[in-house]
């Protein structure tokens, strides 16, 4: 009740109906999950929480994504952020550097959600930033890093190469572009884990952790996925 609001001003105590979108805390907080509701598809859901649906279809292991069923448990692209007192949904957005529309556009159908009015307590979905072929799970948006931080994530990569560094808004590569191994190549989007120890030390208080991929046919950077953080 408490991180949906269901009570006054917002809605009568305990009070729900067909459709609503509730959050349910579980012990595994590490990834978000979404019940499929009715007429619920791939595409709809990616839309939903602003990914691609191959890469929402790729992370679940679904082979025909034409079959997706009522009550289907999905792993999504997000995070859960407790509002804090003095927030608002356009300093939320600005903090995590994801579109305010992103946000408001997650968490329609939600009780208790106003794009104009939030209360400190209630619990929003913030959609993680993500390529078509990459999605980072750890750190988050917004984490304070140190040297040794380990990552871990879903890939779609050729030959199952990930790449990642880590930069200071500044421009400083703090960390050196280095690369791991997931466990399966593509067309799978095969795990990943690897470490970002500090070649150098930050100019600046916060920066971004890039991971991406880079082409076999010229090299460049592709699939970059930029999350902020804290140095």
């Amino acid at each position: 009740m408490k991180i949906n609001h269901i009570f006054p001003p917002v809605t009568d105590p305990g009070l729900i109906y067909p459709g609503n979108v509730l959050l349910v805390p579980t012990q595994n907080t590490a990834k978000v999950n979404y019940i499929v509701q009715f007429g619920d598809n791939i595409n709809r859901i990616a839309t939903r929480f602003s990914t691609f649906s191959d890469l929402l279809a790729g992370i679940n292991r679904i082979t025909n994504p034409n079959l997706i069923y009522q009550g289907h448990s999905l792993v999504v692209p997000a995070f859960i952020y407790e509002i804090q007192i003095n927030d608002s949904i356009t300093t939320i957005a600005q903090r995590f550097g994801i579109p305010l529309l992103n946000i408001v556009k997650v968490n329609q159908g939600r009780l208790g959600f106003q794009s104009d009015l939030i209360w400190a307590g209630y619990h929003v979905i913030i959609p993680l930033p993500t390529s078509r072929n990459i999605v980072l799970w750890s750190p988050l948006p917004v984490t304070q890093i140190k040297s040794g931080q380990m990552i871990d994530g879903q890939a779609r990569a050729f030959e199952a190469n990930v790449l990642h560094q880590l930069r200071d808004y500044n421009g400083v590569i703090v960390s050196n572009e280095r690369y791991t191994t997931a466990s399966e190549g593509a067309p799978a989007y095969g795990y990943f884990t690897s470490s970002i120890p500090f070649d150098r030390n930050p100019t600046t208080i916060g920066g971004e952790l890039w991971v991406y991929t880079r082409s076999a046919k010229d090299g460049s950077i592709q699939d970059l996925v930029r999350t902020p953080v804290y140095l």
